[in-house]
């Protein structure tokens, strides 16, 4: 079990970069080129988004938003558009992200553990919370996450942003920004929230510190942005407030260019430490989000629901020079992939318990005909008492089951979502023999 180390340091965060060997090999049926012998395995970066919709980017079409570094990453990227995170809520998203497990199996399953809310008293009411997630943070100090399995490289991770459960060193990262002690106002990143919003220094100390040490890194940038506050630069929201009446809508967009401008800081950082080669940068948002017009919130198709505007996002995968750029808008992946991906990129065997598959075996990617979703409460105890939806993509059909107890009532939808991609004909009525096909994978999935 991995010890957490009771500290108050804010370490700063790196990335690091070492020149591969001259003798390369093609693997069989991959989009890739592997160095056969390297001096130093390749940095590796995973950039997340914090509630943004699957469309609300330049290169996915929005005539609004402008992100002009992101389009540029995704036009150097193997770039799949039609892709999915398991559930759509971030702490459960990103521990699906870092470990490569659905929520069923690396159990967390919502934001909070149910807790005991005191009407006028935040401070027992946060009490109370801390004291239910104990058990949370000590099972998933059990799971075996990236930063873990990367240490028999000898890579250094970093921590930076969003992170839930607890210190850093929860997760298998070396050094992080978050201290996770709810005493000290830890749930969610605590410190680590500063990052992007407030510069990248820590990342540029970091990136030092693993140039110093000599070894290949880790990055996880997981930025509070476009997450709400929705507080931009005035100077993007007087941008937005030229294309819409809508205050909210006009804040929104400029937090999606404000998290694109941190982006192309990072890679200008990596740039110019001369780093962009040897590194694998990974892209991916944690959830989806469709901003409300009228007020400071989502609309309910969005976060926290089963429809694509909540699970639906870009994956990105790029290393320049090793992994061919492509636009792919038809393949189905999901973020329970980045784990296997990076562990192919590394010749690491993956484990048997992950459910995924590396994208950059075309093979593999073939022959896996769909991938699932879960959406519990969002605060959760047992995954029976807290279920809400069941998913299938089974391209070109998603079905969405509702449970029969929290959300009794519900009918069960399915949706064609080649021809229908924001989900408005429920198409279960008229296609049987389909809902029965799925519900039949669901039942099999949740057996494993």
């Amino acid at each position: 079990m991995k010890k957490v180390k009771n500290t108050c340091f804010i370490f700063l965060i790196a990335v690091l970069v070492f020149s591969c060997g001259n003798k390369t090999k093609k693997t069989t049926e991959k989009n890739i080129e592997v160095s056969e012998s390297t001096d130093q395995p390749p940095n590796i970066v995973f950039i997340l988004s914090d509630d943004q919709s699957w469309t609300d980017y330049s290169f996915m079409g929005d005539e609004n938003i402008e992100t002009p570094r992101i389009d540029q990453f995704a036009s150097e990227s193997l770039t799949f558009t039609q892709s999915y995170v398991p559930t759509p809520l971030c702490s459960p998203s990103l521990a699906t992200i870092i470990t490569g497990l659905y929520p069923k199996d690396h159990g967390i399953l919502g934001n909070d553990k149910v807790y005991e809310r005191v009407k006028g008293d935040r401070k027992a009411s946060q009490e109370n919370r801390a004291e239910a997630y104990k058990s949370v943070i000590s099972a998933f100090e059990k799971q075996t996450t990236l930063p873990d399995r990367l240490k028999e490289k000898g890579y250094l991770s970093f921590q930076t942003g969003k992170w839930w459960h607890g210190n850093h060193r929860i997760g298998g990262f070396d050094y992080g920004m978050t201290h996770g002690d709810p005493t000290r106002g830890g749930r969610h990143g605590d410190y680590g929230l500063e990052i992007g919003r407030q510069g990248l220094d820590t990342i540029n100390s970091y990136v030092d510190l693993a140039l110093k040490e000599k070894k290949p890194f880790f990055l996880w940038y997981a930025p509070f942005l476009p997450h709400r506050p929705h507080n931009p630069p005035q100077r993007l929201f007087e941008k937005y407030k030229k294309k819409t009446d809508s205050e909210h809508l006009a804040k929104y967009w400029a937090m999606c260019e404000w998290f694109d401008e941190t982006c192309g800081q990072l890679f200008d950082l990596i740039e110019d430490k001369g780093l962009t080669e040897n590194t694998l940068f990974v892209y991916v948002c944690d959830n989806g989000w469709a901003q409300d017009p009228t007020k400071s919130g989502y609309l309910k198709h969005s976060k926290r629901a089963p429809y694509d505007m909540g699970i639906r996002t870009p994956i990105m995968y790029k290393w320049t020079g090793k992994i061919k750029p492509n636009m792919d808008t038809k393949t189905i992946t999901s973020s329970i992939d980045m784990v296997p991906t990076v562990l192919d990129v590394l010749g690491i065997e993956k484990p048997e318990n992950l459910p995924g598959v590396s994208v950059l075996d075309e093979k593999a990617l073939n022959e896996r005909k769909g991938i699932f979703g879960e959406v519990y409460a969002h605060d959760f105890d047992t995954i029976e008492n807290s279920m809400f939806y069941n998913m299938a993509i089974f391209p070109p059909y998603k079905i969405i089951i509702p449970d029969p107890v929290r959300k009794k009532g519900e009918a069960i939808q399915l949706f064609n979502i080649d021809e229908d991609p924001f989900e408005k004909n429920n198409l279960a009525e008229t296609h049987p023999e389909i809902v029965k096909e799925l519900q039949e994978k669901i039942t099999a999935f949740r057996a494993e």
